[in-house]
């Protein structure tokens, strides 16, 4: 589980929760016309820009910004210098033998296994990628939606509740609350918009982009592989797509040991 998620998201809506309680009284918040009308109309207005699978399949996406854990890329450096070891002492045939975590690398030594040509192994690992790659985007395209439709939808709700409090001006003690009510849909589609929907999407675009990264590790990692690289000299190659910092941590640890 991803905790800087859970504690942000747990932390805003308590905050603000904690306010409304400390202030006027809690029930003035609540108004379920003005909440339908925004978390109903975002959603309808966001279902016409997506087909029903896209945006089925993308609300679904956002349990990994919640529950998956990343993966380490050294964790896969670690495990492919550990193949390749077994690559260069007993042939490409002995990688049937050994389990694979990562699902993106286990197709690839399988690949190997089978003796496909490099080209043909380097296609359907970028084919691969490139997929995923797509599914990410439309699921951080769709929550990004929903961050643009919600206060749009919030306004229009309160345009609606002042255009019936206008409409009844007999009674000037109605005035306030009826204006509270209208302000209200502003606020639902404020809170979705930046307490919900804009700081997923931002982390689906930053799981992808991690995704991407150890996507692309493997790649490298399988080719190296294949062309029976020394896995001491793959380790390096592989280490340069870590940050600067983490290569140096690397680099430490491995002196230390």
């Amino acid at each position: 589980m991803d905790l800087a998620t859970l504690i942000g998201f747990l932390l805003a809506w308590s905050l603000i929760i904690g306010t409304i309680a400390f202030g006027a009284a809690a029930s003035t918040f609540i108004n379920m016309p003005s909440f339908m009308i925004v978390l109903g109309g975002t959603f309808a207005v966001v279902m016409m820009r997506f087909t029903l699978k896209q945006f089925i399949n993308s609300i679904k996406t956002a349990t990994r910004a919640f529950l998956n854990r990343s993966v380490k890329p050294q964790d896969v450096i670690e495990e492919v210098v550990q193949l390749a070891s077994v690559a260069r002492k007993e042939g490409l045939l002995a990688l049937e033998r050994q389990e694979v975590s990562n699902p993106a690398l286990a197709l690839g030594v399988r690949m190997l296994v089978d003796g496909h040509d490099p080209s043909v192994v380097r296609k359907a690992m970028m084919t691969e990628m490139n997929g995923t790659v797509s599914r990410h985007q439309i699921g951080q395209q769709l929550f990004q939606q929903i961050g643009d439709a919600a206060p749009a939808m919030g306004m229009i709700g309160t345009l609606v509740g002042l255009v019936q409090m206008l409409s009844n001006m007999s009674d000037p003690r109605a005035i306030g609350p009826a204006m509270a009510i209208a302000l209200l849909t502003t606020l639902y589609g404020a809170m979705i918009a930046n307490m919900f929907a804009l700081p997923i999407a931002d982390k689906l675009a930053l799981r992808s982009s991690e995704e991407l990264m150890i996507k692309n590790i493997i790649i490298e990692s399988v080719m190296g592989i294949q062309e029976g690289q020394n896995p001491k000299v793959l380790e390096e190659l592989l280490k340069n797509f870590l940050p600067a910092s983490d290569r140096e941590r690397e680099d430490l640890a491995a002196e230390a040991a």
